[in-house]
């Protein structure tokens, strides 16, 4: 235990900035989150910045681009910026035809309105496997949107399916000119970064040098601010950013958060596949006593899960594999399992699909964040977060109330063998799984995946 008081006076160090309670907003559904961001865009009046993996050609992603190219007809001084992974954005989903990917939708939306709106394509990396900008943060004037949602179709519940996220509201000034900040000098304005409305756009070959700059600029970048003190009636807020696996400091204090952990915590991740350093974190709370709950998606709502009575894809074994990667932990922590101090909830409703990550300890702490906690996010993707510093538990009902609407579609697992084994799946599966065994290439799967 001494080692988590350790770690938590590490964590309650980390600067700060004073917020009051009453300015944080939790939304619970994505249909509430898609009627907010409309809301918001179309009353902002200086800066609109939409930092997101991708925003697709659908019906919600238009949506979107639409209510921004309306706002900024109405008022052409507002900075409106979108930033979008630059691989992601010039191609199709994975298995479709090849195709110009959103960038045909920018580019058809900007020849239709007088006054432009950015959208920016961001490479972390000169391929896609390698890493993508898994940044989040909508900056809307003075407001701070963050949700690990990207901007389509299911993320946006446009029509009767949602995929399941966070959504946050928060009002701070200074939160939002810290991320706005970085947004603007470390990724608009770095030569790696172009507009993807221009139909000729620059080879991802001859980008390699402003790569290679940029990412040495993100791996060392931090949020700017002045920390402040923070009040008896006020929280915390600390805004984090990580690339690489070096001295990442989102990862340094992802870890030092689990291992702050006294009493409770909780993690919600939507793909089982812990990287090392979190798995012996998170054993080593269970060894001191600490009730920790896991919340992930069952395979079936997984955003790769594929039914068997549709045709098989490769893509498809991706949930599988988590999900023997789950069973595994399970196994291995039985115990704390029958005694009840591991709770592992499978989260599942209807054909939804579950995209939730985040950190809960000791009800002093919550992290709210994009990163999936799986060795993609630790080593590749450009990733941010936002430490909330609650030691008075002026959140506390806003909390409980989050947690329980996520455990609502959930299922307690009360022991490992309630988890299918392999021997169960269907066969195109097994033979997959089997076939990646063979060749070791479990263990590579893991680190990209």
């Amino acid at each position: 235990m001494d080692s988590a008081i350790a770690n938590r006076q590490r964590i309650e160090q980390l600067p700060c900035i004073a917020h009051k309670p009453e300015d944080l907003e939790t939304l619970l559904d994505a249909g509430s989150f898609r009627e907010r961001l409309h809301q918001e865009i179309t009353q902002a009046k200086q800066r609109i910045y939409l930092v997101a993996l991708y925003l697709q050609d659908d019906e919600a992603g238009r949506g979107i681009l639409t209510a921004l190219y309306e706002a900024k007809q109405a008022n052409p001084s507002l900075d409106i910026k979108v930033l979008v992974d630059w691989h992601r954005a010039q191609r199709g989903l994975i298995g479709a035809e090849k195709s110009d990917g959103n960038a045909a939708l920018y580019r058809e939306f900007a020849e239709n309105y007088e006054h432009q709106i950015d959208v920016l394509g961001v490479p972390v990396r000169n391929r896609e496997v390698f890493g993508v900008l898994h940044l989040k943060g909508f900056v809307i004037d003075d407001k701070v949107i963050y949700s690990g949602a990207s901007l389509n179709d299911v993320y946006l519940a446009q029509h009767q399916r949602y995929r399941y996220d966070r959504y946050h509201v928060i009002q701070n000034a200074h939160l939002a000119d810290s991320m706005a900040k970085l947004i603007i000098e470390t990724l608009a304005d770095s030569d790696a970064v172009n507009c993807l409305n221009q139909a000729i756009r620059p080879e991802t070959k001859a980008l390699k040098g402003a790569i290679k700059d940029l990412r040495s600029q993100l791996q060392r970048a931090s949020y700017s601010y002045d920390p402040e003190s923070v009040g008896s009636d006020q929280v915390g807020l600390t805004p984090l950013i990580g690339l690489g696996k070096r001295k990442n400091k989102l990862n340094q204090h992802i870890c030092t958060l689990i291992a702050s952990a006294q009493k409770e915590l909780t993690i919600c991740t939507p793909y089982f596949n812990f990287p090392r350093l979190i798995s012996r974190e998170v054993k080593r709370a269970i060894r001191r006593g600490v009730k920790v709950t896991i919340v992930v998606g069952d395979k079936t709502a997984n955003d790769f899960y594929i039914p068997p009575s549709e045709p098989f894809k490769t893509i498809a074994g991706l949930p599988y594999l988590y999900e023997v990667n789950l069973r595994n932990f399970a196994k291995q922590n039985e115990a704390a399992i029958a005694r009840r101090q591991l709770a592992i909830h499978l989260w599942k409703h209807k054909d939804n699909s579950f995209h939730l990550k985040g950190i809960w300890v000791d009800r002093s702490y919550m992290l709210i964040t994009g990163n999936n906690l799986n060795p993609r996010a630790w080593k590749l993707d450009l990733e941010n977060a936002i430490l909330v510093h609650d030691k008075n538990q002026l959140l506390a009902e806003q909390k409980q109330q989050e947690l329980d609407c996520i455990l609502g579609h959930t299922q307690l697992v009360g022991s490992y063998k309630f988890i299918d084994k392999v021997d169960a799946y269907p066969a195109q599966v097994r033979k997959l799984i089997k076939r990646i065994r063979r060749i070791k290439a479990d263990h590579i799967l893991n680190q990209i995946l």
